[in-house]
């Protein structure tokens, strides 16, 4: 196994905890007040979601192409 697939497997776990913790943290209650007032998220929320999105997508790229 390659240190790019490596890299990759663990940047596409370390995406998909971020995202479970936006997640949760979405459906607190204290977001979704803010939510229903605001109609977004909190900052932490949408950076959890965000990052972890994108680590999930890059490490998908890394694990899967071969160079």
């Amino acid at each position: 196994m390659g240190n790019n697939k490596l890299i990759g497997i663990v940047l596409l776990v370390v995406g998909l905890i971020l995202l479970y913790f936006g997640w949760q943290s979405s459906q607190s209650v204290g977001d979704q007040v803010v939510e229903t007032f605001t109609g977004r998220f909190t900052d932490s929320t949408m950076w959890f979601l965000i990052i972890g999105a994108a680590a999930a997508v890059a490490g998908i790229f890394m694990a899967l192409l071969k160079k």
